[in-house]
C-alpha cells in the first residue's frame, strides 16, 4: 500500500493507494497552523489512522507547501511558513519510523495526473496549479523532478514574457519581484485586473458567470487572461517541449480555457505547429495527495514490509 499525504493550509489529507491506483482509505484533519510540532503529529495520527483502517502497513510520501532545500537540508519557500527551516523530512522519518519522500505540492499534482490521469501514459508532463497562487511541475517517464536547487517547475515566479502595454513592470509579488506570472494567472490576478477595469471587486467565477451572461468587460478580462496563459505556457513549451500540460486549481475549471489557449500559444512557440495538448485534470482537488502516494514506485517498499 502506499499512503500520500497532502499537507494543506488549512487542511491535512491522507490516502492509502493498492498498486492499481484503487483508494483503500481517506482521512482528513484541520492543519494546525502556526504549530510545527503538531503538525507532525497531525501527519502522523493520519497515517496510523489509514494503517488501522486497511490492516496494511505502507510506504509513505507527502506534498507540501515549497521545498527540502538541498543546500541546508530545511524548508524553504513555505507559504505555511511555520514549517520554513524545519528539518520536516528528518522529524517525520523519525517520527514514523520509516523513509519518508517529500515533493511541492505542485509536483505532486503533476505526478498524479502523469501516472493514471489526464496525462496517464505521456512522456513528458507539465502541470499548472492556477488558484489562490501559481505553480507547475515536471514530470518525465513518472518520475517527478524537483531538480538541482528543488525549485524545478517554478513556472510562476518568471515575469511575464512579451508583456503588453501596462503589464510591465507589473503587479508586485510577495516574493519581492513585480511581474511575476502568478501576479496575472492566480485567481486574485483575474480579480485585479478585472477591479481595475470596472472598480468591482469580485471573485474569478463570479468574473466567468459574468462572461457567460454577456458583459463585455467579464469577457475582455478574461479573453487578456487567456493572452497572458497562452504566452507563459509557450515559454515552456520551447523550454521542455511537454506532451500534455495539464491545468489544476480553481482557474483550470474555466472551460473556454482549452479551445482559446493552444490556438493562442501557436504565435509564441518557436515551432512551426504545436500538437501539446492542454487538459482539464481528471483527479481534480485529489491529485495532490494521490501525487504524494505515487513517489514511491511499484517495486519500491518504502520501509512498508
Amino acid at each position: 500500500m502506499r499512503i500520500g499525504v497532502d499537507l494543506g493550509g488549512t487542511k491535512i489529507e491522507a490516502i492509502g493507494l493498492d498498486d492499481d491506483g484503487k483508494v483503500l482509505a481517506r482521512q482528513r484533519v484541520p492543519t494546525p497552523r502556526d504549530d510545527y510540532d503538531a503538525t507532525l503529529q497531525g501527519i502522523a495520527s493520519l497515517v496510523d489512522a489509514i494503517e488501522t483502517e486497511t490492516g496494511e502497513r505502507g510506504s509513505v510520501g507527502i506534498g507540501m507547501p515549497g521545498s527540502l532545500s538541498p543546500a541546508t537540508g530545511l524548508v524553504k519557500n513555505a507559504n505555511s511558513t511555520w514549517m520554513i527551516d524545519r528539518a520536516f523530512d528528518r522529524d517525520l522519518s523519525t517520527l514514523l519510523g520509516r523513509p519518508v519522500r517529500f515533493a511541492n505540492d505542485a509536483n505532486c499534482f503533476a505526478l498524479s495526473e502523469a501516472v493514471d490521469g489526464a496525462a496517464a501514459g505521456a512522456h513528458i508532463v507539465f502541470g499548472v496549479i492556477v488558484g489562490t497562487g501559481t505553480g507547475g511541475g515536471v514530470v518525465v517517464d513518472r518520475r517527478a523532478l524537483s531538480g538541482h536547487n528543488a525549485i524545478g517547475g517554478e513556472w510562476g515566479h518568471n515575469p511575464l514574457p512579451w508583456p503588453r502595454d501596462g503589464e510591465w513592470p507589473g503587479p508586485s509579488c510577495y516574493c519581492g519581484k513585480t511581474g511575476c506570472v502568478e501576479t496575472f494567472l492566480s485567481g486574485p490576478g483575474l480579480a485585479r485586473d478585472y477591479c481595475e477595469e470596472t472598480g468591482d471587486e469580485v471573485d474569478g467565477p463570479e468574473i466567468v458567470t459574468r462572461a457567460e451572461g454577456g458583459e463585455a468587460k467579464a469577457d475582455a478580462a478574461l479573453g487578456r487572461y487567456e493572452d497572458r496563459m497562452a504566452r507563459a505556457l509557450a515559454v515552456v513549451l520551447n523550454i521542455l517541449d511537454p506532451d500534455v500540460v495539464v491545468l489544476g486549481g480553481g482557474m483550470s475549471r474555466i472551460s473556454r480555457l482549452y479551445e482559446t489557449v493552444p490556438r493562442l500559444w501557436q504565435e509564441w512557440a518557436f515551432s512551426d505547429r504545436v500538437d501539446t495538448a492542454l487538459r482539464p485534470p481528471v483527479h481534480g482537488d485529489s491529485s495532490g495527495v494521490r501525487g504524494a502516494a505515487w513517489l514511491w514506485g511499484p517495486d519500491e517498499t518504502g520501509g512498508a514490509r
